[in-house]
């Protein structure tokens, strides 16, 4: 997989992330449905393995687990960024 390709799925997996202040209070949340990005990573953050993860919400799938991920990295790089330029 090529840079541009690299690229192009990062930003893919990103449009699986919602946020409406209609949906659990505006917390992203994966494609509109009621689970929160913070719930997925509360479950990786305890060690859970993705397939348990697939199991315990069957709407769920592989793809929406790593925007989930992608989502917290960009996420902590926008405010690690906004913060070195406060200091």
């Amino acid at each position: 997989m090529n840079k541009k390709s690299t690229i192009s799925l990062m930003n893919n997996l990103l449009d699986r992330i919602t946020i409406s202040s209609q949906v659990c209070d505006g917390q992203p949340v994966i494609r509109g449905m009621r689970i929160t990005v913070k719930t997925i990573l509360d479950y990786l953050a305890a060690g859970e393995a993705t397939e348990n993860i697939l199991k315990a919400y069957p709407k769920l799938e592989k793809e929406d687990i790593q925007a989930c991920l992608q989502f917290a990295s960009r996420t902590l790089e926008r405010r690690i960024y906004a913060f070195e330029l406060a200091s």
